[in-house]
């Protein structure tokens, strides 16, 4: 039998309920959404989800801090990039 570990994550309180709320109104909890994030990550090596950022109307990487503009056109290399990192 395996151990369990206890993770201890700090997030802002509105998330938190907001996602609590979605995955309750989906059947789940949130801690087995966080578990089910997990193995899939494992099993194929990789985000199980494109990530992707909101703004406005400028697109910049928030690693650098907007310094990097990304082209307008950028969302139609999507499946180009996520080709690049899916090992699935």
């Amino acid at each position: 039998m395996s151990k369990e570990a206890i993770m201890q994550v700090r997030m802002d309180s509105t998330l938190k309920s907001d996602a609590e709320e979605l995955f309750k109104r989906m059947g789940t909890s949130f801690a087995e959404a966080i578990r089910i994030f997990a193995k899939q990550s494992v099993e194929f090596g990789t985000m199980p989800f494109p990530i992707r950022a909101k703004t406005n109307n400028k697109r910049g990487l928030g690693i650098a801090k907007g310094k990097l503009s990304l082209p307008d056109d950028f969302d139609d290399y999507d499946s180009e990039i996520e080709n690049m990192f899916y090992r699935g």
